[in-house]
């Protein structure tokens, strides 16, 4: 290796260390509504998104108009108005230079102009401005928080988009949640909501509404579903509707329910010749009384111990990392499981992936849904009757079939290891062996019945795919596993399931957001399992039965929005195997799993792994 090489390795580590120091020892400080006597909304209240469109460069009447937006909002009853990111100043600065005239302290003479109208209505308001912090003259992305009393607190952009980077420093304030009469309220801007970490800090901490300034060309808000479902908040979202320096933001500003529904959206506008540069507000209605919710209590069910990896940083030159692609064909089995009845669920499972085989010759890899030979199980009475060894008549029955059809195969069974009963899912690769297990790690109601917790999150190399992932159905639900598996650098994720619509639910972003428009029927929970691992996503579940569920295996993706490449759905009521194809790692794209673990700002994420 080269002195040249060496001296840069050098300088990267210290800048991190350095960074990760200077992040713990700035904080501002969250606002507590018990030492501060703040008596707490219990009806439902109206929100306001002011879509707004700032002139660069002209501050002052950037203030003055988003004002005097802000209090038409107030005047009809609004209690919460978040603006755009960088709202008061426009987006684009080439340097420190550039955007040095426009910058001011938070608090200061922006949050005044506000401070004003937050007191004459009663109200809050979250919006983006380029800060400068007066004791050492560094500038931030940063998002305000002004209410009745005055300025309640600030928010820096952690997880910045390289524009920002020529002018501005990384965020040193962790995610914040300031406790108000209307809920605990976190703040997140833009890019942030493309590393699940960032609102996943504010939810831990209790978030009842994620305030999201964005200047977003579709990533940053096709994300926001996932977010408000895995963290069981509430979010207020505030883009822009037109184009600057070639830059396009497409709008659709929403509101978002804590189960990923949308309350409210305003016009999406996919091309420049849409742009609409005059203001837009949207409104919509947030139900205190929701604040409690399922999502949220899950919270409760994370196991930090498992997610230690993603406090890693592997430098660029990573010499452990895949760097060939794989063609992939891929087969989701899809089929009403025979309960208990192995014989008959051997037969469905042997006549799928014949027609798989059929439908394209270079079938190399197949997914099962969860404990695939006797469908889901709720008792220890019959999980006992079913438990097999790794060397039973379970694997060895999909060891010939792997060898058989030449393909891997990932299926599940209940497994019985050292006394103990696991939801476990094998990995068997064409020539017959067990390339590898995984134990199931976040387990259903039905599963803490009968089953043990797993206590890793593997990755398994092979030859014919490269690294491949696995969860298992309620999984899936917890995106700090599938962050692990992307630190891993998995190259694949499969997720044998038996889903019901116990967790998750139908997207609903807007159809007109990405340029390969996801099917009917698609997942929110699953889809992001990759757009959040970077890593293309299998999902094989069962359809019909008692137990009502609802298929939709299928294969997610890695960057529809932008047109690399397309989602596959598979329907709710059929029996089916889904053929897929698809090719790993996509070196070239502007964002892969590569640039998303290089640009991740670890020192943050500490209190996701403290248990």
């Amino acid at each position: 290796m080269s002195m040249k090489k060496i001296v840069f390795g050098i300088v990267v580590i210290v800048a991190l260390i350095t960074a990760g120091v200077y992040q713990y020892i700035q904080y501002d400080t969250p606002v507590n509504a018990k030492e501060n006597n703040i008596k707490k909304v219990t009806k439902p209240f109206k929100v306001a998104s002011i879509e707004f469109n700032p002139i660069l460069n002209e501050r002052d009447k950037n203030v003055e108009a988003l004002a005097k937006l802000t209090e038409e909002a107030f005047k009809k009853g609004a209690k919460l108005v978040v603006a755009p990111e960088m709202s008061t100043t426009g987006y684009y600065y080439a340097n420190r230079k550039a955007i040095e005239p426009f910058v001011d302290t938070i608090p200061g003479k922006t949050t005044d102009v506000f401070a004003k109208l937050t007191k004459k209505y009663d109200a809050y308001i979250v919006f983006g401005m380029p800060e400068v912090d007066k004791k050492t003259n560094l500038y931030y992305n940063s998002a305000a928080m002004v209410g009745p009393n005055g300025y309640v607190g600030k928010y820096r952009k952690t997880q910045m988009w390289e524009t920002e980077t020529h002018w501005g420093a990384w965020g040193d304030l962790g995610v914040p949640v300031f406790d108000t009469e209307l809920g605990k309220i976190a703040i997140n801007i833009c890019m942030d909501s493309a590393y699940f970490e960032t609102a996943r800090l504010a939810g831990i901490q209790g978030a009842d509404i994620l305030a999201f300034p964005t200047n977003s060309s579709a990533q940053a808000i096709s994300a926001l579903p996932a977010r408000a479902q895995q963290n069981g908040m509430y979010i207020v979202s505030a883009n822009r509707s037109n184009t600057e320096h070639g830059f396009h933001m497409i709008g659709g500003s929403a509101v978002w329910s804590p189960e990923g529904h949308k309350l409210a959206e305003a016009p999406v506008v996919m091309t420049e010749k849409e742009d609409v540069d005059k203001p837009t507000i949207t409104y919509a209605t947030i139900d205190p009384k929701q604040y409690k919710n399922k999502n949220k209590k899950a919270l409760k069910e994370r196991r930090p111990e498992l997610y230690k990896e993603l406090m890693q940083y592997v430098e660029p030159w990573d010499y452990t990392k895949n760097t060939t692609p794989h063609k992939v064909v891929a087969a989701a089995l899809q089929y009403e499981p025979v309960m208990g009845n192995k014989a008959k669920n051997k037969e469905k499972v042997t006549s799928l992936i014949e027609d798989a085989k059929k439908q394209d010759a270079n079938l190399n890899l197949v997914v099962l849904p969860e404990l695939s030979l006797t469908g889901p199980i709720d008792n220890k009475k019959d999980a006992k009757s079913f438990a097999e060894s790794a060397d039973g008549e379970t694997v060895q029955f999909f060891e010939d079939l792997a060898k058989k059809y030449q393909v891997s195969i990932v299926a599940g069974l209940v497994e019985k290891a050292n006394n103990h009963l696991f939801n476990s899912a094998f990995l068997i690769s064409p020539d017959g062996s067990v390339t590898g297990k995984y134990e199931k790690t976040h387990l259903s109601k039905a599963d803490e019945k009968w089953a043990t917790e797993g206590s890793s999150l593997p990755v398994f190399e092979t030859k014919e795919l490269g690294k491949i992932g696995i969860l298992i159905g309620e999984d899936a639900q917890f995106p700090e596993a599938s962050g692990v598996l992307a630190v891993e650098r998995a190259d694949t994720i499969a997720i044998p399931s038996a889903w019901n619509g116990q967790y998750g639910g139908e997207m609903e972003i807007s159809k007109k957001m990405s340029v390969n428009p996801y099917p009917d029927g698609s997942m929110v929970t699953w889809d992001a399992v990759a757009i959040g691992a970077q890593a293309y996503t299998v999902v094989a579940n069962y359809v019909g039965g008692d137990q009502h569920f609802l298929g939709g295996s299928s294969l997610y993706t890695i960057d529809p929005l932008y047109g690399l490449d397309q989602p596959v759905v598979a329907p709710s009521n059929k029996e089916e195997a889904l053929v897929v194809k698809y090719e790993t790692l996509q070196n070239e794209n502007w964002f892969n799993q590569e640039l998303l673990l290089l640009s991740r700002r670890t020192p943050y994420f500490v209190p996701l792994i403290q248990e």
